[in-house]
């Protein structure tokens, strides 16, 4: 049994490191890996496969990163095409929202691949997201689904997906089972770092392309850095933004992009976790760590909901009043296994074994 995964994001790699260990324990699965190229930073990519004991991937599509959405999902799809027709799998399996996922599942289903859609389900119900349409289009098109929570599986009940032709499961957050796992290899980055420290993170477009946006998210920063070292590894979309606003960093210990052992410790070991990412929302939940959200709106409703995170949204007096009173907004005993118990890659491997 071939199963053609399509990768193309940080994210994507670390769920894949924990499935694909999952995959080889099953001897009829062969696993064939192609890599869109939609993180191309050596720093993004290629240190990922390193230090996460990834296998180099078995096609590497080099997409024209710098593009339109549509470019660069319609050149992902052309080669992802070529390489189904190349190796003829019995199935595609595709993790999370990004644009390499959509190309991947819209190539599949027009040549009548089966599609395995990792981390389906997830809503924010807010459709000028690319991640948002990504995330309903390739759950529609698939045949098996895994879902990390509940309130994943919940979403496709109302949906319909009960009368379609596919299959949806509760899975677990493989996400979880790369932090159970790598957080016994994780490294302290060699960047200064004080005793106590919050760790942030921006790199969305509806942040980093919105100059007021990002300039009250990074005043609200400068402000908590008075008090609490705020350490922030810089996407390259934000910096290059940050340059063309002029906007102020001075404060805030700005790094290159860390790798995911690196980043790892620094989620075990900050006071709070400030981001506009979903990934790192689960990871600072796995360490119970408060996040604060720079998002109007969450897939992970479930973290909202049992108080491990906090919408704060881009304004600059609420991302500090949030800061200011973590000990009373956040919960002080961190809801258990919202995402399983780190068995999620198990789960879903003997699932595919069983249903393909």
């Amino acid at each position: 049994m071939k199963i053609l995964t399509v990768l193309g994001a940080r994210p994507q790699f670390i769920k894949a490191a924990a499935l694909s260990r999952a995959l080889k324990s099953h001897t009829k699965i062969q696993e064939i890996v192609v890599h869109t190229g939609q993180h191309y930073d050596p720093q993004m990519s290629d240190i990922f496969f390193e230090e996460l004991f990834i296998p180099k991937p078995d096609f590497f599509l080099r997409i024209d990163r710098i593009s339109s959405h549509a470019t660069m999902t319609a050149q992902a799809m052309e080669g992802i095409e070529k390489t189904i027709l190349d190796i003829r799998p019995n199935a595609l399996l595709v993790y999370g929202d990004t644009n390499s996922t959509l190309a991947g599942a819209l190539a599949a289903s027009k040549l009548h691949t089966p599609i395995i859609h990792v981390e389906a389900g997830l809503r924010s119900f807010n459709l000028s997201m690319p991640e948002e349409i990504n995330r309903i289009i390739t759950d529609r098109i698939s045949t098996l689904l895994f879902c990390p929570a509940q309130k994943a599986v919940d979403n496709l009940i109302k949906e319909g997906f009960e009368g379609f032709p596919s299959k949806f499961f509760l899975s677990g957050d493989v996400m979880i089972d790369a932090l159970y796992y790598y957080s016994n290899f994780m490294r302290k980055p060699d960047i200064p770092i004080q005793k106590e420290f919050a760790l942030a993170t921006i790199h969305r477009a509806e942040n980093t392309d919105n100059q007021s946006k990002l300039i009250e998210i990074f005043s609200a920063l400068q402000s908590i850095a008075q008090n609490t070292q705020v350490i922030l590894p810089l996407h390259p979309r934000t910096s290059k933004m940050l340059a063309l606003y002029g906007i102020d960093s001075k404060n805030i210990t700005l790094a290159p992009p860390l790798s995911y052992l690196e980043t790892v410790w620094l989620l075990k070991h900050s006071k709070a976790v400030l981001t506009d990412s979903g990934g790192l929302q689960k990871e600072a939940y796995f360490f119970k760590k408060p996040c604060i959200i720079l998002r109007e709106e969450s897939e992970w409703s479930e973290l909202i909901e049992h108080k491990c995170s906090v919408l704060a949204g881009s304004k600059k007096e609420k991302i500090v009043y949030v800061f200011n009173h973590l000990s009373q907004l956040f919960s002080q005993k961190f809801f258990p296994n919202l995402y399983g118990k780190a068995d999620a890659s198990r789960i879903i491997a003997q699932t595919i074994s069983n249903n393909l």
